[in-house]
């Protein structure tokens, strides 16, 4: 065998198919566009799969890559020699091109001559039949023709070698192994066997018959081949490595972990596993950020898991003493080193990557110290029940950012289960509110109250074109389900055949308008997409009544449909005004037009600065001033990505799609309604800028008539400050400067005045100082003084008695202000000033928590001072003497 590195293995590879007529079709972006279901392209298969199931691709029917992978279904396996979350698939296809001749035959020239694998150390198995399809003789035929020893072709079963769906293209597939020279176990031992005789180093997959619904198979037209190698596990294999973790790809990281960590990989086996996992998570999450999507750690979807793998990570890196710096220096090996030449978009998004990997550890770590002692707690608490309870496992989720996962991992390092159940339930919970305030026609589109209906009852968009329209009506709802008719003053769903009205989605608000017929007048007050390819018309009856099969006049409201069109394609110049301002790391991140606004959320990680912001409107409006054409195309999803159509992450889109242009300034894909020139929306005005989520941030900007009307609002508002104040507009900011000075210098006044009373009321305090187990305190009680006044009391007390505990209890209006604080060489014997005060606490009904050296707690029992200052004397003397 030949010894390779990962960069040679990756480019052998390539260069082998391109020789035989493939084009490099390069890795797609490793989040999933959602048409398999999957949030992340788990094969290196997935991407093709229209291809192989008879779509033409548009660079040939011989294609190859090497395409990156995420699987975290099985994330708490990773530790050991093996195991990953992000992986590299080299495959190569054949879309009705060759078959079986040509892909044994290169499938064997690929390990012998270039890889330098021994013949006689060779195997391969095929598919031996069933009594659906027969035995794989053919393949067995052209694996031994191809240079196979005869007695190294195995026939196996179909769970061993077979590829299929659930019905549609599937074939009998054939895998080939490295017979090492050890003894077999057994009379059956062959490949598939686990005790390392038979090693597997790829797949070739036949798709030659077609499955039917009834389980039946029919000979396929197009036959396909699919071969795949996982890169990892090969490199290992021809390295002579039996730990992926020392292979190039990660041996740079591991002596950076190593030299941060003190310790030594393979010398502790629990501080190795945390290696493997930092290495690994790391290298996924750089992958990740730095990927086409451009993904952010979330609390939902493909971000969720995400921000698991940063969260795991860094507990990992603290179990071995890394700090951020440490944590950040291995991820740029990754982008700097590792696959610089084979992703050269790491290195383009290289600060992106590393900025919001900065973000994310420090975002954990401000929670993780107390999150990991109120585990601890919790631990104690339920270590004898053998498990921690769902409510304080959503607790920890959700006051301190801990993923249920690494809760379950940490639990189970000390025998503890986790009640899933009970997560969910509180998870649950706190999504109620939402989903009871769900209105009526979210609710009408998501039952399945029109299941019912046939196939072929679908309803036609016209409103791209027209306004009006005349249709018939397929379906009725009310409240108790499908109607034959909808009487005056009724709430309920309309479907009709053809409509004009353009339902919710992609972020536009559907159309309000009116539907008549011969004997009533339905009023739409929201426009639905339902499934399967209907539109459902959401209102009340206001006349009349509204039948079945009724022939209907369609009409949208043309004020209300203008409105939201100016808001949405506004919303399509501020994308590409935000671009412009704050780089192309700007995406798309959710958006809502209606005729009233526009919401526009977008990935970007700090507030944006009022001088950007002021950019950025400023070039929505000359874009608005010079009256674009708006410019509707439709065309393949291929052509649309080719012309640099901006398409949003996640979206599924068909095979046909609307490409939406402004002159030569904004072009996505977009399936909604837009003006038919720039000059229509008349004007934009950003009202607010603000963060949604984490890397996320959210414009809301009005248009048109909308903004006359908000600076006619503004201009009240300013009169009505200007008569308050007795100003003029031009002199307001003045005057306001003025006041503020007034009120600061009024309150340090205040606060003199508040000190100076409460150092008197307090007279002499050297007469209250005891001494607890050899250390001072100073335990008294003052009226009148709050929070801020009690803590410079405090100070000024602890420089006066120079060494000891200070605990100061306020009263005012009926309220208690507690405050303790320690000096630095008590702190050393014991002393901490957060765990008093939280023993402390519950004698004047409340409860808080701090630093050892100063903590502050509320109450409202001012009845429980005297009870709670000579628990202190108790609660320090524990202290000092644990």
């Amino acid at each position: 065998m030949r010894k390779i590195t990962s960069k040679e293995l990756r480019k052998e590879w390539i260069e082998f198919y391109e020789k035989r007529g493939h084009v490099d079709v390069g890795a797609v972006s490793l989040v999933s566009d959602g048409s398999t279901g999957a949030m992340f392209n788990v094969a290196g298969m997935q991407p093709i799969m229209p291809y192989l199931l008879g779509k033409k691709h548009p660079k040939g029917t011989r294609l190859c890559n090497v395409q990156g992978c995420v699987r975290t279904n099985d994330i708490d396996g990773v530790g050991d020699k093996s195991h990953l979350t992000f992986f590299e698939m080299m495959g190569s296809w054949s879309l009705g091109d060759y078959f079986k001749e040509d892909r044994c035959k290169w499938s064997f020239e690929l390990l012998t001559d270039v890889f330098e694998f021994d013949r006689d150390h060779l195997a391969a198995t095929v598919f031996e039949g069933d009594e659906n399809a027969p035995r794989d003789e053919e393949g067995a035929k052209y694996r031994i023709a191809s240079g196979f020893k005869p007695e190294n072709v195995f026939f196996l079963p179909k769970e061993d070698n077979w590829w299929g769906l659930e019905y549609g293209p599937c074939g009998p597939d054939s895998e080939m192994f490295y017979v090492s020279d050890q003894e077999p176990c057994g009379p059956n031992c062959r490949p598939g066997c686990h005790c390392g005789k038979y090693t597997e180093i790829g797949n070739d997959v036949f798709m030659q018959y077609d499955k039917q619904k009834d389980g039946s198979l029919k000979p396929l037209s197009q036959k396909n081949v699919d071969t795949g190698w996982g890169l990892e596990r090969n490199l290992m294999f021809l390295n002579g490595i039996d730990d992926v973790y020392q292979t190039d790809l990660f041996t740079g990281v591991i002596a950076n972990i190593e030299k941060a960590s003190g310790a030594k990989y393979g010398a502790d086996e629990k501080l190795t596993r945390s290696m493997r996992i930092v290495a690994d998570h790391l290298r996924t999450s750089v992958m990740l950020i730095g990927d086409e999507a451009k993904l952010l750690p979330a609390n939902g979807g493909p971000g969720y898991v995400l921000r698991r793998l940063i969260r795991r990570a860094i507990r990992h890196a603290r179990v071995l003493g890394m700090k951020v710096e440490d944590i950040l220096s291995s991820a740029a090996i990754y982008i700097d080193d590792v696959f610089a030449d084979s992703y050269p978009l790491l290195t383009q998004n290289r600060e992106f990557i590393l900025k919001e990997l900065k973000k994310e550890i420090e975002r954990f770590e401000s929670t993780l110290e107390n999150g990991m002692k109120e585990f601890k707690k919790i631990l104690s608490e339920q270590k004898a029940s053998g498990k921690i309870d769902g409510k304080s496992a959503f607790y920890l989720y959700d006051t301190f950012g801990f993923p249920y996962e690494l809760t379950v991992e940490m639990a189970e390092e000390e025998g503890l289960s986790v009640d899933k159940e009970g997560f969910d339930a509180a998870m649950e919970a706190q999504k109620k509110l939402a989903r009871e305030n769900a209105n009526f026609s979210q609710k009408s589109a998501e039952t399945s109250v029109f299941d019912s209906l046939g196939d072929d009852q679908t309803s036609q968009f016209t409103g791209y074109d027209s306004l009006t329209g005349e249709g018939t009506i397929i379906a009725l709802a009310g409240g108790e389900g499908l109607a034959d008719v909808l009487s005056e003053g009724t709430e309920g769903t309309i479907v009709t055949d053809v409509t004009p009205f353009y339902a919710t989605m992609g972020g536009q608000k559907g159309d309000v308008g009116l539907i008549k017929t011969a004997e009533g007048e339905f009023e739409v007050t929201d426009t639905v997409k339902l499934p399967k390819g209907r539109i459902g018309h959401v209102g009340k009856v206001t006349k009349g009544s509204i039948k079945m099969a009724d022939k209907a006049q369609l009409s949208v409201c043309k004020a209300t449909r203008e409105a939201t069109c100016m808001n949405h394609s506004a919303t399509h110049l501020l994308q590409a005004a935000l671009q412009q301002v704050l780089g192309s790391d700007v995406h798309q991140q959710g958006s809502y037009q209606d005729p009233d606004r526009t919401r526009f959320d977008f990935s970007y990680g700090e507030a944006v600065k009022s001088e950007d912001l002021a950019k950025i409107e400023a070039i929505v409006n000359e874009k608005i001033a010079e009256d674009l054409t708006v410019e509707t195309k439709v065309m393949s999803i291929e052509e649309a990505k080719s012309t640099g159509a901006m398409a949003l992450f996640g979206e599924k889109y068909g095979d046909s799609v609307r490409v939406v242009s402004m002159g030569d300034f904004s072009k996505e894909l977009c399936g909604g309604t837009h003006v038919e020139n720039t000059g229509k929306i008349r004007s934009f005005k950003i009202l607010s800028e603000s963060g949604v989520a984490a890397g996320v941030r959210r414009i809301e900007a009005v248009t048109g008539s909308n903004v006359t009307t908000y600076y006619a609002k503004m201009e009240e508002e300013l009169a009505k400050a200007c008569a308050l104040l007795k100003t003029s507009p031009d002199q307001l900011a003045g005057r306001i400067e003025s006041l503020q000075q007034q009120v600061k210098s009024l309150t340090g006044e205040n606060e003199s005045l508040k000190s100076a009373a409460a150092k008197e009321a307090l007279g002499d305090v050297s007469q209250q100082v005891k001494e607890v187990s050899g250390v001072k305190l100073l335990a008294t009680a003052v009226k009148g003084v709050d929070g801020n006044g009690l803590r410079d009391l405090g100070d000024q007390l602890k420089e006066k008695i120079g060494s000891g505990v200070i605990v100061l209890a306020g009263e005012n209006d009926g309220k208690v202000s507690l405050m303790v604080m320690a000096t630095d060489d008590v702190v050393a014997k014991g002393a901490h000033a957060g765990n008093l005060i939280k023993a402390i606490a519950p004698k004047v009904g409340g409860g808080g928590g701090g630093r050892p050296n100063m903590a502050q707690a509320g109450g409202k029992n001012p009845a429980g001072i005297p009870d709670c200052l000579k628990e202190a004397e108790n609660v320090l003397a524990s202290l000092i003497g644990a």
